[in-house]
């Protein structure tokens, strides 16, 4: 298919603090629904928000910070509505000795340079099906 040809949106986040979906899922399939039959859309969706994927850089988040605190547990993209991703990282910015509070913008950057991704693919599902799609779409190899 000619590239020029291919629809894509960026990947959002499912909390958006209204509970609008009930999962990644559920926002996935109201994306299908509102754009229609369009076979060069490809939906994705963070769990409840996009910092799950920063949550693996932990050890740099706490560099960042300037502050110790242990990462919350279980699986990035599992970190639930009750305190999603990005106030686990809030929090460890405004505990810390760094300028000021987490901003997405500014921040996430800075979490993510010289960081191998692969580090937040192998343990986040949504976040390598994105990237998957980016791969087919650029007809790179699959990250299996």
């Amino acid at each position: 298919m000619p590239r020029e040809a291919v629809s894509f949106v960026q990947s959002p986040n499912v909390y958006t603090g209204t509970k609008d979906f009930k999962d990644a899922a559920d926002a996935k399939a109201q994306m299908k629904k509102w754009v229609g039959n369009n076979l060069q859309f490809y939906p994705h969706a963070a769990q409840y928000d996009f910092e799950a994927w920063l949550l693996p850089f932990w050890d740099r988040i706490q560099e960042l910070a300037k502050y110790k605190k242990s990462p919350p547990s279980g699986q990035p993209e599992q970190v639930n509505h009750h305190k999603p991703p990005s106030k686990h990282i809030q929090e460890i910015f405004e505990l810390g000795k760094c300028r000021d509070s987490y901003s997405k913008t500014r921040d996430a950057p800075n979490i993510l340079k010289d960081q191998d991704l692969m580090k937040a693919v192998t343990v986040c599902p949504e976040l390598k099906a994105f990237v998957n799609t980016i791969l087919l779409l650029c007809d790179g190899d699959m990250i299996h």
